[in-house]
C-alpha cells in the first residue's frame, strides 16, 4: 500500500463510529517505563507520530523509568482513564514484571483497559567479542567454570531478557548476576562499550550492532531461526522450549476508557500498520505485528499471563 492509499485507510479508519467525537481536544501522552533510545521509546514514538496525524492532536511520549517498568505501569494505572493518558504495555511491564514483584502495586488486567496490539520481536543473547565465546554452547562451558558467576545486561527488572537469563541460570545452575537498567538503550551502550560482556536484549535493540559485528549472536528467542542471521540457533533448538518468546508490545490505557476511544484508537492503530515509515521501522527490527481488537488484546494479555507469570515467579524463586 503506497502512501496516499495508507493515509486514506487511516482517515477513513476514523470515520465512524461517531462517538466520543469532540476527542482529542488537547495533546494526549503516552507514557513509556522505560529511558530514552531503547526498543521500547522508538516503537512508541513510532505509533505516536502516526496517531498524532491520525487525529491532528499531538500525541507525546513521557518517559518514565524506574523500578523495573512498575513506576511508569503504576502511574497509569492510577490516572483517570479519560483518553488523555496511555502506555506502551507488553511482556515486559505487564505480564513479567507483575509476577517477578510482588509489590508491584497494580493489577494488569483489572487496573487498564487493553486497546490495541503493536507487534513483538525476539530477543536475542549477544556477548561482546572480547568476551571470548562465540557459541552458545563456549558459553555454557564458560559459565560452569566461573566460580564468582558472570554478569550480564538487560532493559531491566522484569524484561524479557531477564526472565531469559533467569531461567537458564537455574536450570543449568549456572551463576548469572543481573545488571539491570531503565532501558535498553543504556544497556546496549555499555555491552557496546565492553564494560560488561553479556546481554539479553531485544533482538530491535541490539539487531544494528550484532550486523555490524559489534555483538557475537549466541541465540535467538523466535520460534524460527531469522533469515538475516540462519546460522543463529534458536533457544527453542537448544533445549529450551519454554523459552520461545517475543517482547511484544500493546497500547493500554488506565481502566474506564470510553469503549468509542478504545476503539478509535485501534482502528488508527491498525490502518497505520500500512504506512511506509511505520512498515520500514517494524521490519528493519524484525517486528511481527497482527490486528487485534481491544477485546482480543485483553484476551491475549491474559494468556500470555497465564503462560509466563509462574515460570517468572520460578525463576526469582529458585534463584
Amino acid at each position: 500500500m503506497g502512501r496516499p492509499a495508507a493515509v486514506a485507510a487511516l482517515v477513513a479508519a476514523l470515520m465512524a463510529p461517531a462517538g466520543a467525537a469532540d476527542w482529542p481536544a488537547k495533546p494526549v501522552r503516552i507514557v513509556v517505563s522505560y529511558g530514552p533510545g531503547g526498543a521500547a521509546d522508538t516503537l512508541a514514538r513510532l505509533f505516536a507520530e502516526a496517531l498524532s496525524t491520525a487525529f491532528g492532536k499531538q500525541f507525546y511520549v513521557e518517559n518514565r523509568p524506574g523500578g523495573g517498568s512498575v513506576v511508569g505501569s503504576d502511574m497509569v494505572a492510577r490516572s483517570a482513564g479519560d483518553g488523555y493518558t496511555f502506555m506502551l504495555s507488553g511482556m515486559s511491564t505487564h505480564v513479567l514484571a507483575p509476577a517477578m514483584n510482588r509489590n508491584a502495586g497494580f493489577d494488569p488486567m483489572r487496573d487498564f483497559t487493553h486497546v490495541a496490539y503493536l507487534g513483538g520481536a525476539p530477543n536475542m543473547f549477544v556477548v561482546h567479542p572480547t568476551f571470548g565465546a562465540a557459541s552458545f554452547a563456549a558459553f555454557m562451558a564458560r559459565a560452569k567454570g566461573e566460580k564468582d558467576g558472570l554478569q550480564y545486561v538487560s532493559p531491566g527488572v522484569g524484561s524479557v531478557g531477564n526472565l531469559v537469563a533467569e531461567y537458564l541460570a537455574a536450570k543449568e545452575n549456572i551463576r548469572l548476576t543481573h545488571v539491570a537498567y531503565r532501558g535498553g538503550a543504556g544497556a546496549l551502550v555499555d555491552l557496546v562499550a565492553g564494560h560488561v560482556k553479556v546481554g539479553m536484549m531485544s533482538y530491535s535493540t541490539a539487531g544494528e550492532h550484532v550486523r555490524a559485528g559489534k555483538l557475537i549472536p549466541l541465540a535467538i528467542s523466535s520460534a524460527a531461526r531469522l533469515a538475516d542471521f540462519p546460522d543463529v540457533p534458536t533457544l527453542n533448538e537448544l533445549g529450551y522450549p519454554d523459552l520461545v518468546a517475543t517482547t511484544w508490545w500493546a497500547l493500554s490505557a488506565p481502566a474506564g476508557l470510553p469503549q468509542e476511544i478504545a476503539d478509535k484508537v485501534n482502528r488508527a492503530i491498525a490502518a497505520s500498520f500500512g504506512l511506509p515509515q511505520v512498515r520500514r521501522q517494524l521490519t528493519q527490527d524484525a517486528v511481527e505485528t497482527k490486528a487485534m481488537t481491544p477485546a482480543e488484546v485483553a484476551q491475549f494479555m491474559q494468556a500470555e499471563i497465564d503462560k509466563w507469570a509462574p515460570i517468572a515467579r520460578r525463576a526469582v524463586e529458585t534463584k
